[in-house]
Formats: structure tokens, C-alpha cells, sequence
């Protein structure tokens, strides 16, 4: 008989947390993910999208600027949910397409700016409070959304989880000690 436990992008059936002096580091299973991009001639969802580098609380859910025309909606606690079609629901003439079982999010508290500093190419004031961007950490494709001056949270691709939660891991461990 084949077991058909729900686990979580790192394996286990509970999200896995780590402390490392002033930094946490938290899997976030609970959030659905689902892609929205309009369509051409078609009219606009009934919500206030973010531009470029930007995201934002709408009606929609949590959307962070993709690109042109496009956008990642996040639903915190709704990753059990047909997310996609309520967004579709609400954002009729777009594409919507559920990205929720690609992606893992990993929510880091404390002083984010030092890891941005080690973690990403970019200058960390070019990721202030409300902002998302595209990145890499350690050679993996991230998208990075400043919720707070010390929360940050950190997408990836659900295939490379382990490997995302390790370098960071060990980033946290360094910075940490020094």
C-alpha cells in the first residue's frame, strides 16, 4: 500500500523552522501560489496591481510584480484551496495558473539587510520594505518579496528546496557566528 501522507516541500509532513542567533528561517507550506498575466484586449482585474519591483495587498491576494503584465499572487493559509480558480474568479479574461505544488517559500526574520548583502547581487536598498525582485541565491532562481524591515520572504523552485534551505542555512550559521 503506497502512503499518501502530505509532506511538505522539505520532506516532512510538518514545516521545518531554525533558529540561528538573530535570525529564523521558517517553511511556509500554508501559502498558495497561482501566476496571473493579462491577457491582450483584455480588461483589467478589479484590483490595484503593483508596478515594476513592487508588491502589494489587493483583492486579489498578495501580488508581486513578474514582469510585464505579470504577476505571483500569493493566499497565506489558503494552499489547501482551489486558489487559482478563486483568483480566476475574481480576475475574469486573465490567465491564471496554479503554481502552489512548483514553489516553496521560506520566511527569514531578523536582520535581513546582512543577508542580502551575502546572499544576492544586489544592493540591499534596492530591496526595501514592499518591494519584490528576481534574483539567484547560490545559483538558484529566487523571487524576494521585503515584507518588513526584518522579514523577507525567499520563493523558489519547489525541485530545489533542500538545496535553497541548505544555502541559506549555512549562510545564517556564518553570519551568525561572526
Amino acid at each position: 500500500m503506497t502512503d499518501l501522507t502530505p509532506t511538505c516541500a522539505l520532506g516532512a509532513t510538518t514545516p521545518r523552522s531554525l533558529r540561528l542567533g538573530a535570525f529564523g528561517l521558517t517553511e511556509c507550506p500554508e501559502v498558495a501560489l497561482a501566476s496571473l498575466a493579462l491577457r491582450r484586449d483584455a480588461p483589467r482585474p478589479d484590483a490595484t496591481l503593483p508596478e515594476a519591483g513592487f508588491w502589494a495587498e489587493t483583492a486579489l491576494g498578495t501580488a508581486l510584480w513578474t514582469g510585464p503584465d505579470q504577476w505571483m499572487i500569493e493566499g497565506p493559509g489558503l494552499a489547501d484551496t482551489d486558489f487559482a480558480a478563486q483568483v480566476a474568479h475574481r480576475a475574469p479574461g486573465c490567465s491564471v495558473t496554479d503554481q502552489t505544488d512548483g514553489w516553496v517559500l521560506f520566511d527569514l526574520s531578523g536582520p535581513v539587510e546582512r543577508v542580502l548583502e551575502r546572499a544576492v547581487n544586489l544592493d540591499p536598498a534596492r530591496l526595501a520594505p514592499g518591494q519584490a525582485l528576481r534574483s539567484v541565491i547560490d545559483h538558484m532562481p529566487v523571487l524576494l518579496v521585503r515584507r518588513a524591515p526584518d522579514r523577507l520572504g525567499i520563493w523558489g523552485m519547489r525541485s530545489s528546496a533542500e538545496s535553497l534551505w541548505h544555502a541559506l542555512e549555512r549562510m545564517l550559521a556564518h553570519l551568525s557566528a561572526r
